[in-house]
C-alpha cells in the first residue's frame, strides 16, 4: 500500500492558465519523500544525524490533467528501485481517483560531510524493502 502525503493547492501555486505551475509538483515530491522516509524511520534528523543524506539527481514528471487552486490532492509515493549508492521513489499525483501527474525521481545516498556517494544505509534498504521495492 503507497504512502498517501495531503496537499492542497495554495493559491499562489496557480498560473495565469489556472493551473498548478509546474515547479510546484517538485516542491511536492520532495515534501512527500521527506514525509516517506519519516514514516520509514528516518526523519532528516536521523540521517544527518548519522552523517548520511539523499541528493535529487533525476526527475522525470509527466502531468495527465492540471490542478487547480482549492483541489485536494493526495501524492502517493512507493519506492520503485534499491541500488548500490541510489534509491528511487515513484509518485503519483491524485485528486481523488483522477491521476494528476506521476513522476520517478532518483536520490542518491551522499555524506554530510561533502565527501560524495555512499553505500545505501542496510536499515534504509531494509526498511525500504518492507516497504515494497
Amino acid at each position: 500500500m503507497p504512502f498517501v502525503h495531503p496537499v492542497t493547492v495554495r493559491f499562489f501555486e496557480v498560473d495565469l492558465q489556472r493551473v498548478v505551475f509546474n515547479m510546484w509538483y517538485l516542491g511536492w515530491l520532495d515534501d512527500a519523500m521527506t514525509a516517506y522516509l519519516a514514516d520509514r524511520g528516518f526523519p532528516y534528523d536521523v540521517m544527518t544525524g548519522a552523517d548520511w543524506d539523499v541528493q535529487l539527481v533525476h526527475t522525470d514528471i509527466d502531468w495527465h490533467a492540471g490542478a487547480t487552486f482549492g483541489d485536494q490532492l493526495a501524492v502517493e509515493v512507493t519506492t520503485d528501485r534499491l541500488g548500490t549508492t541510489s534509491l528511487t521513489l515513484a509518485f503519483r499525483v491524485l485528486r481523488g481517483d483522477e491521476v494528476i501527474a506521476t513522476a520517478t525521481t532518483v536520490y542518491v545516498v551522499v555524506g554530510t560531510d561533502g565527501t560524495g556517494k555512499r553505500p545505501l544505509p542496510d536499515a534504509l534498504r531494509s526498511a525500504l524493502s518492507a516497504a515494497g521495492a
